[in-house]
């Protein structure tokens, strides 16, 4: 982020926030939660999004910028955003929702980021802390944001486990994190980054900011920043996650899928470090269930299963949904384009698909290339009509996936609703099939 001009206020001390409105970037979720934060300090604010709201203003120019001292944006808003341009240039400081909520917690921080995995990784740590009696709360880039639960009178003896993406992370200038996560790095977001690189240390930025030395990352990590000219701190827990746990775990455990042990190795880790015990993990690993949308068997028709894997909006969650199937799967997916190598997305994929039906904005590029390496693969206007096709290309003992690769923006509001979607599809495939 760039620097703050030498008339911008330092402190976030209430006093110093209340002698203007603070502007607030993005009445969504964050901002709205920045919001409440804000009233609870009795500090007054003005809310700016484009979109039509029910108390944002929807333009922000340098007349807006003289009215303010301090803008909090949401994690959707680029470094470039015109609006923070106007800020900085009319003299305002511009820090992150995340940023801001730091300046008001009082609590321990588990920091978890990573391409994927991360939401799963947070919501188990909360999970496993509370199991042993302590107060934990999955925050941040999981839709709670950290503003929200500042809000609370007394949070200092709570543990606030932060889901942190790139878009947080990019802007972080004091936030410090007692304990850091990273599951796993590989190429995404490539619609905001201009390279993998820019992706990587945006991420990285979390490293420089570690208030404690306990630090976990997974090799392919290490790897990276070996790549991009990084040196990986000495006090990191570099965790080999090949080839993943070799536990037994109940099937409704959310870590019986492969890709998912691979994150479970790196609490391993951090769970030896404290010197707790490994059967408690083990028996925690078993009892936390398949959350939504995240590799989830919805209904097994005349023995063809469908799975819904719709939080997979990057190659690599693909990809590694794929490795929990023994043999070849029919695929849909598709969606929008973040960037990346399409075409070798597409080249990975093939040996483990016998068929596809491709949706949204990607998908006439991906029907061409896998069609380039011998797959069945069709084009269909929507999730429903992809799942009618699969079904009828469906034998006994196949299964379907659903794990996009892609981001849902192009028709859903988030991979929430297009997985919904997806479910509903199968659930309504199933009602008919029975009525026949």
């Amino acid at each position: 982020m760039n620097a703050s001009p030498a008339n911008q206020p330092s402190s976030l001390e209430p006093e110093v926030l209340r002698r203007a409105p603070v502007a607030i970037f993005g009445w969504g979720v964050s901002g709205k939660a920045a919001g409440a934060l804000l009233d609870r300090l009795d500090c007054p604010s003005i809310a700016y999004d484009e979109r039509e709201g029910d108390r944002a203003r929807r333009t922000f120019g340098p007349a807006e910028a003289r009215e303010h001292h301090l803008v909090i944006y949401s994690p959707g808003f680029a470094s470039d955003h015109p609006w923070l341009k106007v800020a900085r240039a009319g003299g305002c400081r511009c820090i992150g929702e995340l940023e801001f909520a730091f300046h008001f917690w009082e609590g321990e921080i588990i920091a978890v980021t990573g391409t994927n995995g991360k939401t799963t990784l947070a919501e188990f740590l909360t999970f496993l802390l509370k199991r042993e009696g302590k107060d934990a709360v999955a925050v941040g880039n999981n839709g709670y944001p950290l503003s929200r639960l500042a809000v609370r009178a007394e949070h200092s003896r709570v543990t606030a486990v932060c889901e942190i993406s790139s878009f947080q992370a990019e802007s972080l200038e004091q936030f410090r994190a007692d304990v850091l996560f990273w599951t796993n790095f590989s190429e995404t977001h490539l619609d905001r980054y201009a390279a993998p690189r820019d992706y990587f240390l945006a991420k990285w930025r979390l490293i420089e900011l570690l208030r404690q030395p306990n630090l976990y990352l997974s090799a392919d990590v290490a790897v990276a920043a070996r790549d991009f000219g990084y040196d990986v701190p000495g006090i990191a827990s570099i965790v080999d996650c090949e080839p993943p746990l070799n536990w037994t775990l109940p099937e409704n455990s959310a870590f019986a899928a492969r890709s998912q042990r691979r994150n479970l190795q790196l609490v391993r880790a951090y769970w030896k470090d404290r010197g707790a015990s490994e059967s408690a993990l083990l028996e925690a690993a078993g009892h936390f269930g398949i959350r939504e949308h995240r590799l989830q068997r919805i209904a097994a028709i005349d023995g063809v299963s469908f799975w819904n894997d719709s939080k997979a909006t990057n190659f690599a969650a693909a990809l590694g949904a794929l490795e929990n199937f023994d043999h070849a799967v029919i695929w849909i997916g598709g969606g929008e384009n973040r960037g990346g190598d399409i075409a070798a997305f597409a080249r990975a994929l093939a040996p483990r698909v016998r068929g596809a039906f491709l949706v949204g904005e990607t998908g006439e590029a991906m029907c061409d290339h896998l069609a380039g390496h011998g797959v069945p693969a069709r084009v269909r206007a929507s999730v429903p009509e992809a799942v009618a096709s699969a079904w009828e290309m469906s034998g006994p003992n196949d299964a379907v996936l659903f794990s996009p690769g892609f981001s849902s923006h192009d028709s859903f509001r988030n991979y929430i609703e297009r997985g919904i979607c997806f479910k509903n599809a199968v659930l309504g495939l199933k009602s008919e099939s029975t009525l026949d």
